[in-house]
């Protein structure tokens, strides 16, 4: 299973990356949550690119951490080294991204994830990119070229998932690629938690690596075609409800209300017109007027049909 994953890391970031750089976890959300309790302490901070994932925010919080918090744009989505080095402080232990994102589903830039390696290298950090949606980016390339590093376990951890790339959620499966060193105290908080990921999800993952390729790639196309689908259905801003980003599997909407709060509208939203979204301020350290709508398991009559609804709001 590891060597496959490498093997597999390697042709899509064309580099070389050999198994003992790579831990299979209970899923990735598991693999944050160690790699984090691994890397850094109590009253440690950690920078979270805003708007986050909201598990990354809940985790760092239980660990007893202090999540320091940096916009990205809102009409890009991208974050700009300027900002992140801001916010270092001696208590930094990590930087923190999600890309393709997960509320906004922007990809971050290659450019930028090279700067931000750079600066995690000269200030003695660990940049962690969860990359769950890699197969569903924005650009056909290498999703980053840190991989061809020669140096880069020293600096730079990348949190990988099954789910989403062999359609298998529930079974479990993710991984940490990063020095072996990191990865044996990863092993040792793992063994307190689930042991190790659940076998019938490794055998799941494993032979999608093998032979579900071409299925991979169809599935990536698929939703691609779907996003553009969701991108022209929201471009009137029906109901009000304005696309703001999108890409991988999601799209960050401002809903029209200036005075009701978000989990209000999303309430109304599932209860009178059958719209089923999550309250933007989940992702975000205040509500900031945003919801984030699902299109990649919609058909699309469904998205269609989404349009319409909202267009009702």
């Amino acid at each position: 299973m590891r060597a496959a994953l490498a093997d597999d890391l390697s042709e899509d970031y064309d580099a070389g990356i050999p198994k003992e750089n790579v831990l299979i976890t209970a899923g990735s959300n598991q693999a944050f949550c160690l790699t984090a309790s691994a890397l850094a302490e109590r009253g440690d901070e950690v920078i979270l690119t805003a708007p986050f994932y909201f598990n990354h925010d809940m985790w760092i919080r239980l660990d007893g951490l202090r999540p320091v918090h940096v916009d990205t744009s809102p009409v890009t989505g991208q974050v700009t080294v300027e900002d992140i080095a801001g916010k270092v402080t001696p208590k930094t232990r990590m930087i923190v991204l999600t890309t393709p994102g997960n509320p906004t589903g922007v990809t971050a830039s290659p450019d930028v994830m090279d700067e931000l390696a750079d600066l995690a290298r000269a200030r003695d950090l660990v940049l962690v990119l969860d990359e769950t949606y890699r197969t569903f980016r924005a650009h056909p390339g290498p999703a980053h070229r840190l991989f061809q590093r020669p140096d880069w376990p020293e600096f730079f951890v990348s949190l990988q998932s099954f789910s989403k790339d062999f359609a298998i959620p529930g079974y479990r499966v993710g991984a940490v690629i990063g020095m072996p060193l990191l990865l044996d105290e990863v092993m040792k908080l793992m063994d307190c938690v689930a042991i190790c990921a659940p076998r019938i999800g490794q055998e799941a993952a494993l032979d999608g690596l093998r032979s579900a390729g071409e299925w991979r790639r169809q599935k990536a196309a698929e939703v691609a075609h779907k996003h553009e689908r969701f991108r022209f259905a929201m471009s009137g801003s029906p109901g009000g409800f304005d696309l703001q980003l999108s890409g991988g599997f999601y799209g960050w909407v401002r809903h029209p209300e200036s005075t009701s709060r978000t989990d209000a509208v999303v309430r109304r939203l599932a209860g009178e017109l059958g719209v089923l979204a999550i309250s933007g301020e989940v992702f975000t350290p205040t509500d900031r007027g945003y919801i984030r709508v699902s299109f990649a398991n919609l058909e699309l009559d469904e998205i269609d049909e989404l349009a319409r609804r909202l267009a009702r709001y």
